[in-house]
């Protein structure tokens, strides 16, 4: 389940450390929602969506919205010589 990455007594410290600032950041993002979120259903979509761009305040309150397609230009193309 969870492999200590260090274990001297600093780099356990912080582990435990960066362990409750992630549960308090899933906490307030549980409190300011609209939508009916667990903890587990938070953690569960923040880690399907990690590589999606998304702005995390609607997102939260709208997550099975699908985002507007924005497109960026045409790609340069690369010229080989």
């Amino acid at each position: 389940m969870f492999e200590p990455v260090g274990t001297s007594k600093n780099a356990l410290m912080i582990q435990i450390w960066t362990a409750l600032i992630t549960i308090l950041i899933l906490k307030y993002l549980k409190f300011r929602s609209r939508f009916a979120w667990s903890l587990s259903s938070i953690v569960a979509m923040l880690r399907y969506n990690l590589f999606t761009y998304r702005e995390l305040r609607k997102w939260i309150n709208k997550p099975f919205e699908v985002p507007a397609i924005v497109l960026q230009g045409e790609q340069p193309a690369l010229e080989f010589k």
